[in-house]
């Protein structure tokens, strides 16, 4: 596992390819010579992504990752069209905003299939093909919150910490192997998961639907001003620590700092976090 993993040549899956990092992961694997099958339900923005990349053979698949069949039919698609896979990266993800009894149990369920479900499956889906390779590397995306918990964010914590204890427990089961599991906790990246994501249900009082409304509006603007990391040079640094076969990769001067005080102070983390913002958290 200490060699460092040639990507030219390499073939990758990455999900949630539309937007974001996934598409600068895309852009940024394309300048390494690396092939690339390229997933998400967004027809256009994947279009837009495939049509940038130039030099190495690219696929792409409309796919909703909520459906687990299509995510079985998968490396049947992958055999069809490269024979094999090297690399997979699980990027894909979404947000859903509020406390936790403001929020709809279907709307948890719906996140849950698409940040950490997808994850298990695709890995399960993929692992036979990716076994079977001299060197293989799979990458899943948790995020800033799977180190910390704010309040506000108890699905998308729920999911991303799902996403970094599934991560950690596969890695030491291929320890050993060629096959190497990173986890990636980006921080704030400047992607449209605050203006996509999902609020919380509209009560039915008109005029208490509208306070909900302007509320869920301001969080969305507040959540947006902590995103400004490029997806470019996240991606970056993803790549790096794939090359590296990197176990864990914390991307963000953010992120770094939140994960230092949680080591320090891992159950008073969010009262110090929240100090040192000057309580704009």
């Amino acid at each position: 596992m200490a060699q460092r993993f040639q990507l030219a040549g390499a073939v990758a899956l990455i999900t949630g390819a539309a937007s974001g990092i996934g598409a600068a992961l895309a852009e940024g694997l394309a300048a390494k010579g690396c092939n690339l099958l390229l997933v998400d339900r967004d027809a256009t923005g994947l279009a837009a992504t495939a049509g940038k990349i130039r030099g190495v053979s690219v696929e792409t698949r409309v796919l909703d990752l909520t459906d687990a069949e299509a995510i079985r039919a998968l490396p049947d698609w992958v055999a069809e069209r490269f024979g094999h896979l090297d690399i997979l990266i699980n990027n894909a993800g979404v947000a859903l905003g509020g406390r936790f009894d403001e929020t709809h149990l279907d709307d948890f369920e719906w996140l849950l299939d698409i940040n950490l479900r997808a994850v298990v499956r695709l890995c399960h889906a993929f692992l036979p093909m990716l076994r079977a390779r001299p060197a293989a590397q799979i990458v899943n995306l948790s995020s800033l919150f799977g180190l910390i918990a704010p309040p506000g964010q108890v699905a998308y914590s729920t999911s991303k910490f799902g996403v970094r204890g599934f991560s950690e427990a596969l890695r030491h089961e291929y320890a050993g192997t060629g096959l190497g599991v990173t986890v990636v906790h980006p921080g704030g990246v400047a992607t449209a998961i605050s203006r996509n994501a999902r609020g919380r249900r509209p009560p039915t009082d008109p005029e208490a639907a509208k306070r909900a409304s302007v509320e869920d509006e301001k969080a969305r603007e507040a959540f947006g001003k902590l995103l400004t990391l490029a997806p470019a040079d996240a991606a970056a640094a993803i790549i790096r620590g794939i090359e590296a076969r990197a176990p864990r990769i914390v991307v963000g001067k953010d992120a770094k700092n939140a994960a230092l005080i949680q080591r320090l102070m891992p159950v008073g983390y969010w009262k110090t976090i929240v100090r040192l913002s000057g309580g704009a958290l």
